[in-house]
């Protein structure tokens, strides 16, 4: 059942709501003219069609007059409300509730509306676990343009014309029900800034006289066996539905690298007892060194390190050699604490260092050692003093894991927990696979697999993908993506019914990971730098509940969406993986088209999408801080394929 409401506003006044009812009509195309009680300025027709099991509603408004309108419906479900997940790709899973009561979440409110470019796929969906059946309501159509708005909340009259609409779920006396509309709404609150909820918005755009505007939406109700399986349909079904191709793009691999090689001779620093790429914190208008050496996460030190070295011999480059050799040392000499921890964080300007340390930095840190250490072995050298290091590192994590196989997400050097949650475990199963290859130590590997007990039991199976990030504690992409990620390792390394159960805990997995990734390219306003520049966002993933923006992490998940789609025969991961792998060149700062960043090769990391912004410039443009260090290093293994399978499958 449809429920229809066209609001009208006038400058200068509150709108009006006319809540429509509809006519059976005997028109060649039009099923039925929505109508109200009082004359309008405006005919709102509407055809429903059926296709392959799907519905579209394609609703057209002509004007009478010139007017300001906002147009809205809401379908029922059937569902009780009480008992539903639900889904907005990329920013809403089940119900939010691993989010803090400062972002979206059922804590502020049991329904909610967003604008559709907030979402990597323009869709809603509402999942009933009573009996496996769900909804999904997706806007088709080709969005060619946003309106700047001279207002954030309340009812705003729109700038110029927009494409973008907005969708949700709403709890109508107990029954869960879709709602959808054009342009766009948020309520019961908007998302402006990380863990800041803002009043809600109505928006309205202007219709002259005479003209019209076609809005089409499509209605998919299925079943599946949980929730998993609904999130998995709904991403299959994106996927054909939005048929998002390769990026064409003007540079190749090489030159792609090339350009980031600028990166890891411009923010060498070694003035310091330690030496790194200044990575995290730089502004985007000078990109300066800073004093911040950062392990892992967004500082990646050890990992560009190893990616400069490695390039370094590729290409005969004495100069990324010297550096990466001078970090190396430094960190060896200098880069671990009295009980054999890296230092994770120390900041040389603030004279401080972090003392919480974490499962993601200490394993991202041993992955990029491992790398280098096989590496050189590969070659004929060996580091026996490093060994040694990662050694102890990797028993001091053996002494970490909880007996449940997880990882505290941050504890102290004594072992102790500050944070016990286990969202961050995946990263740790990387190294730890890593490390039985290369040690030859069994231990490693049943430490692995219980890290993948606990992923199955408490994350996969739950599809409950939480807190990887570090700099926030909420539903996001990154958690989905690791445990995808080590679930590929342990499969790498396995064999028969092992390697097969791995498999397939690394595609369920996947699935979610990929449910962050934009399958449209969401318009921009003129005057918004992104769009100037031509962005497809196609191919690029949002962040998480609480940072909602785009961005480039991806490191290795296109290596398991390619091996994925051989193992299966999905085709649509390979050719996802190819979308990613275009698309994100597209903002590759060089010379002459530096596309906001002051130097060539640093990568830009906060990409505003939507309305948002982390205190400057907002949708279309940068925050004018950002951590180049981990978009260059999830670039350069983006593009530098297989480095698990050499690592894992070679003898």
């Amino acid at each position: 059942m449809l429920k229809t409401v066209l609001s009208l506003k006038k400058p200068g006044n509150d709108a009006v709501d006319y809540h429509l009812y509809s006519h059976k009509l005997s028109d060649d195309y039009f099923d039925y003219e929505w109508m109200s009680d009082v004359a309008l300025p405006v005919r709102v027709m509407q055809k429903i069609e059926n296709r392959s099991g799907r519905t579209q509603l394609i609703t057209q408004l002509t004007a009478m007059k010139d007017i300001y309108f906002h147009f809205r419906q809401w379908l029922d479900s059937g569902f009780p409300h009480d008992s539903c997940l639900f889904y907005m790709p990329g920013f809403w899973y089940r119900r939010n509730l691993r989010s803090p009561r400062e972002a979206p979440s059922f804590y502020t409110s049991d329904s909610w509306t967003v604008r559709e470019d907030r979402l990597s796929t323009p869709l809603t969906g509402v999942f009933n676990p009573v009996d496996g059946r769900f909804l999904t309501v997706s806007r088709l159509g080709v969005w060619k343009q946003d309106a700047l708005s001279v207002h954030q909340e309340g009812e705003v009259i729109l700038s110029g014309r927009t494409s973008v609409g907005f969708t949700g779920f709403e709890n109508q006396a107990g029954i869960a029900g879709l709602v959808f509309g054009f342009p766009y709404q948020e309520t019961p609150k908007s998302y402006i800034r990380k863990l800041t909820l803002a009043p809600e918005v109505t928006t309205f755009q202007l219709l002259k006289k005479g003209e019209t505007i076609s809005l089409t939406w499509e209605l998919n109700e299925n079943s599946a066996k949980d929730f998993s399986d609904f999130v998995r349909q709904t991403w299959e079904y994106s996927f054909d539905t939005y048929h998002p191709s390769p990026v064409d793009t003007i540079y190749t691999v090489a030159e792609v690298k090339r350009t980031l090689s600028r990166y890891f001779t411009d923010s060498f620093v070694d003035k310091y007892p330690l030496a790194y790429n200044s990575g995290a914190h730089i502004h985007t208008d000078d990109c300066m060194p800073g004093g911040v050496a950062e392990v892992g996460f967004i500082g990646r030190t050890l990992l560009n390190a190893f990616n400069a070295w490695e390039y370094g011999w590729m290409m005969s480059r004495e100069d990324l050699k010297l550096k990466s050799s001078q970090i190396f040392d430094s960190y060896l000499h200098h880069g671990f604490t009295p009980s054999g921890f890296f230092r994770e964080y120390v900041d040389f300007d603030r004279l401080q260092e972090e003392k919480s340390l974490s499962i993601r930095r200490q394993s991202e840190g041993i992955y990029a050692m491992l790398h280098y250490l096989h590496y050189e072995r590969m070659n004929g050298r060996r580091h026996m003093d490093w060994e040694k290091r990662i050694r102890r590192l990797l028993n001091n994590l053996l002494m970490l894991q909880s007996e449940d196989g997880s990882f505290p997400r941050k504890f102290r050097e004594d072992r102790s927990i500050i944070d016990e949650s286990g969202g961050s475990t995946p990263s740790a199963t990387l190294p730890l696979v890593m490390g039985y290859k290369y040690f030859n130590d069994k231990r490693y590997l049943n430490a692995a697999k219980r890290t993948v007990a606990y992923l199955e039991q408490e994350l996969i199976a739950k599809a409950d993908y939480f807190s990887s990030t570090l700099d926030a504690n909420c539903e996001d992409k990154e958690a989905s993506l690791y445990a995808a990620t080590a679930t590929y390792y342990l499969a790498l390394v396995t064999k028969g019914n092992e390697h097969a159960h791995y498999a397939g805990l690394s595609r369920k997995a996947a699935y979610f990971a990929l449910s962050w990734y934009y399958v449209w390219d969401v318009p921009f306003a003129p005057g918004q730098m992104l769009g100037d520049l031509g962005l497809h966002t196609r191919g690029w993933g949002n962040v998480s509940v609480e940072n909602n923006h785009i961005d480039v992490f991806v490191f290795e998940f296109a290596d398991v969406l390619r091996w994925l789609s051989l193992k299966y025969g999905e085709s649509r991961f390979a050719s996802m993986a190819e979308v990613i792998s275009t698309s994100m060149r597209q903002l590759l700062p060089v010379e002459g088209r530096l596309c906001g960043i002051a130097k060539p090769g640093y990568y830009p990391e906060v990409v505003q999408h939507t309305t948002w912004d982390y205190g400057h410039n907002g949708k279309g443009f940068y925050n004018n801080i950002f951590a180049p260090g981990w978009t260059v290093a999830s670039l350069w293994e983006l593009y530098t394929p297989g480095r698990a399978e050499r690592f894992l499958l070679e003898e």
